[in-house]
Parts: C-alpha cells; structure tokens; sequence
C-alpha cells in the first residue's frame, strides 16, 4: 500500500491507496507547532483505524508547499514508518514539461496537479486548487505544465474581513439566501462566497479567451466543493485529485510496483450535472 502525503499551509491531506484504489483519505489541520513524534503517532492512528498496518506499506510520496515542516513529516515517516519518503520536486521523473520561466518555483502541489491532470483528463485543462490560496494551473494540448494564476484564497478572504474591521464578525462559508443580504452576517457570505464565484467565473473566461474554449477545468481542494457548487463553468469535483497526483508519480518513479493498468478517471470525482 502506497501512503501519499501533501502539506500544504492549511490542511495535512493524507490518503491510502491499494493499486489505483484510494482506500482512506484524511484531511486534517496543519498544526506548526507539532513535532516529529506527534506527526508519526497521528499517522499510526490513522492508518490502525483504516485497519492498515505499517508494515503492509511499500511507499510514502509527499508534496509540501510547508518547508520548515517537511523535515518532520521525513523524520516521523522514517522512524514510524520504517519509509523514507519520495518528496516531489521539479526535479522529480514527472513526465510532463514544466515550461516556466522558473521550473523550481513552482509549488509541488501545482506540479502534482498537472501530472494528475495530464493522466486523468488529458490536456488543455487547467485544474483549480481550492485551498490556502486558489491556485489555476494549466496544461496545454501536449500535457505540459504552461503556468497558471495564483489568487488569494476564500479563508484569507474571510479572515481579512474580521481582523482588519472593528464590527464585522466570523462567518460560516456557507451561501446565503440571496446575493442581496438583509444582515451583517447575509451581507458577508454573498460577498465572500458569490464574490469569489465571479472572480472564478472571470478568469475562467479569460483563460478560454487566451487558449481556446476546448479547456477543460476540474475544481480541487478543501473548498472545491462549495465554490464549484455555485457555478455551471467548473464541470468537475475532483476533491482528492492531488492525492491522486502523487500516486501517478509515485508509480512513474517505481515502475516496478506497478502491476495493474492506470485508472482512466478518479474513482472518487464528481461529475455535475
């Protein structure tokens, strides 16, 4: 069984897989102050909850975007693990192109998505990421990675709202009843969840205006969910697709442990109608 990792600034994403089959997922906090010691004890209960021993792993494949906690997560995969983890780079036998100026500032989870994008879906497509902050990342016809759009994301949003103003109070990231709201509390959900829909909606229309209206996009993330819920532009939820992306590369760089055929589509996307 593969464990693939992905740290990123808010969640601690962790999922299992049985060949292509993702058989448990986790999306926890990401917690700074934690220690190695903690991170290889919450890893052990996770994996004795799904009914998975330690020793039944073959391979632990991470992305981080969290550099002063990669150490850690190494560490606790090492000694409670017994497996020294593939950490994701630009660097990383990828099979895709990363045609930026910069290929080592690219995000390892912008990277892993593009693979997964490529495998699973096929280019031009550009995935959005949903997380810390709402990454676009693009691939053109050949599946090669080509840039894409980094914005702030809606936490940031709704945490810049409460802090930087006297009177306005936290909110649930949750629609309101209308897009024109009655209260305080109405007022904020249109403009941080219908707000963030136009400024999606918007770039969309700008990216199939610079490439070409046969792009494909697929909504990733914590909050893909809630986002593309309340547009008809994104027609795929794919939430655990990063996951999904360091088993591709985990498979790439071990093809010795790979037995089965690759999976055409994510067992777990979700398809709008």
């Amino acid at each position: 069984m593969l464990l693939a990792v992905d740290l990123g600034n808010t969640n601690l994403t962790i999922g299992l897989y049985e060949g292509t089959k993702l058989e448990a997922r986790w999306r926890l906090a990401t917690d700074h102050e934690r220690m190695p010691d903690e991170y290889g004890m919450q890893i052990l209960s996770l994996l004795q909850h799904s009914g998975c021993s330690p020793t039944q792993l073959h391979g632990v494949c991470m992305a981080s975007v969290v550099p002063p906690l990669t150490g850690r997560l190494i560490q606790a995969s090492r000694e409670y693990l017994s497996q020294d983890p593939l950490i994701i780079t630009h660097q990383t036998n990828l099979n895709i192109k990363i045609l930026i100026d910069d290929p080592s500032s690219a995000g390892a989870d912008r990277i892993v998505d593009a693979v997964a994008v490529r495998q699973l879906y096929g280019g031009p497509a550009c995935v959005i990421d949903f997380g810390t902050a709402t990454n676009f990342d693009i691939i053109d016809t050949d599946g090669n990675y080509i840039g894409g759009i980094l914005a702030p994301g809606i936490g940031i949003a709704a945490e810049a709202m409460t802090l930087r103003t006297a009177k306005l109070p936290r909110v649930d990231l949750t629609p309101p009843p209308n897009v024109i709201g009655k209260n305080t509390i109405h007022a904020m959900q249109s403009g941080l969840i219908f707000g963030y829909v136009s400024l999606v909606e918007g770039l969309i229309a700008r990216i199939r205006k610079e490439m070409g209206n046969d792009v494909k996009f697929i909504a990733t993330g914590g909050l893909a969910e809630l986002i593309a819920g309340q547009t008809d532009q994104i027609p795929i939820v794919a939430p655990w697709l990063t996951l999904d992306g360091l088993r591709i590369i985990w498979d790439l760089n071990h093809p010795q442990d790979v037995n089965r055929p690759q999976d055409q589509n994510p067992s777990h996307e979700e398809k709008k109608p």
